[in-house]
């Protein structure tokens, strides 16, 4: 008895050890991602498609970058229920937990980054600024969406088309939840004649962020794994 009680303890304290590492690296990948999302706006060479989005509401709107992404977020919360066919309580709740968070630490990054000007800076510095938080993005989503604990709804999105609908395809699930976003740009385009924060990198993420994911799940902390339950 004494055996197995030490046992189920040394489990219990395995289990408690494993989840504060991937807490730990949840947090990382929160504020990775967010800097790199600021990296792009900030470049002004194209930001990642649903931030591009979100940066022309924000202008249409006259809103906060912080308050557009987080009631976007909000949105997309709600059609991945629809998504699942079913109320998934756990998936709701941690979306919006991952939102809020996130959606306000992009803001944060890019008013801190303002004074940097680095959307001044030569086109191709402004280039390399881009690609690499297009990088951080990629990577940053890589690793929350393994460490299974909570993920934006964008993502969510993006991975429930993946593994739901898609046999699997990182690159196939990111394009086709891409659609909201773009078509929602095209409606402020129509509606104010301008588009914003659009360009190579936005192109670039379109077509490559998936592939990216891809690799980073197979090369970056390659320990930690998918575990998907829908």
């Amino acid at each position: 008895m004494q055996t197995r009680a030490f046992l189920t303890k040394g489990s219990h304290n395995l289990k408690d050890v494993k989840f504060k590492i991937r807490l730990g690296y949840l947090m990382f990948a929160i504020v990775l991602d967010a800097f790199a999302n600021a990296l792009m706006i900030n470049s002004n060479m194209g930001s990642a498609v649903w931030t591009a989005s979100a940066v022309n509401i924000s202008k249409l709107l006259h809103s906060s970058y912080g308050t557009t992404l987080f009631i976007y977020a909000v949105i997309v919360t709600i059609v991945n229920q629809f998504l699942l066919r079913k109320f998934d309580g756990h998936i709701f709740i941690s979306n919006l937990l991952f939102s809020l968070p996130f959606s306000y630490l992009v803001g944060f990054f890019s008013f801190i980054m303002d004074p940097l000007r680095l959307n001044q800076l030569p086109i191709t510095l402004r280039l390399l600024v881009d690609v690499l938080g297009l990088f951080g993005v990629s990577v940053g989503t890589s690793i929350y969406q393994r460490c299974n604990l909570i993920q934006h709804p964008n993502d969510e999105l993006a991975y429930l088309l993946r593994f739901k609908y898609l046999h699997g395809s990182a690159g196939w699930g990111q394009l086709f939840s891409y659609t909201p976003p773009v078509i929602i740009m095209l409606i402020c385009f129509v509606l104010t004649g301008k588009i914003l924060s659009v360009g190579v990198g936005t192109i670039l993420a379109m077509f490559c962020q998936g592939i990216i994911i891809g690799i980073s799940d197979k090369i970056v902390l390659p320990s930690l794994k998918h575990h998907y339950s829908f």
